[in-house]
């Protein structure tokens, strides 16, 4: 499959925000379904591509296939990244894209920002343990849990971390 990884356009936030809540609900990451509160951080692309850089992966015919976050260090989206660490975060692929590439293509193209930019040593992410088929991804693509910084965002989710060394 033919996947452009670019910039989030202003007329595709709703979809991605759509592909991103989709992605979390169906696959039971959010333990409150539709009335938990993190679905409105998921659904906010908008504030994200503000703040951070949201990168899109599109197919061939134009369809968007999904998203993910890059923070560079210092940014107010990273949850676990030190000082020389850039981290990406709500890596999410619709339905009809999954298993065709587009997760790989968003890892890749967050782990290129990471190394083009100057003073960054590592790449961070956080997942829940039933993320299996991102964990694939992340470790084929380098990336080595790190135990030592999981974490819990509230009390009943706790997330591992990976990291990439650059």
């Amino acid at each position: 499959m033919d996947i452009a990884i670019r910039p989030v356009g202003l007329q595709e936030h709703e979809a991605l925000a759509d592909i991103t809540a989709e992605a979390y609900l169906a696959d039971g990451l959010l333990d409150f379904g539709a009335d938990d509160r993190y679905l409105a951080e998921l659904r906010a692309v908008g504030r994200r591509a503000a703040e951070a850089e949201v990168l899109v992966a599109v197919g061939g015919g134009g369809a968007l296939l999904g998203g993910v976050t890059y923070a560079p260090p210092g940014n107010p989206w990273a949850d676990i990244a030190r000082a020389d660490e850039a981290e990406f975060r709500m890596l999410a692929v619709s339905r009809e894209a999954r298993g065709r590439g587009a997760g790989e293509a968003l890892v890749r193209a967050c782990i290129d920002r990471a190394r083009a930019a100057e003073g960054i040593c590592g790449l961070v992410l956080s997942t829940q343990q039933s993320m299996f088929g991102a964990h694939r991804i992340y470790r084929r693509l380098g990336f080595v849990r790190t135990p030592e910084r999981d974490w819990k965002p509230i009390e009943d989710i706790s997330l591992l971390t990976f990291r990439l060394e650059l």
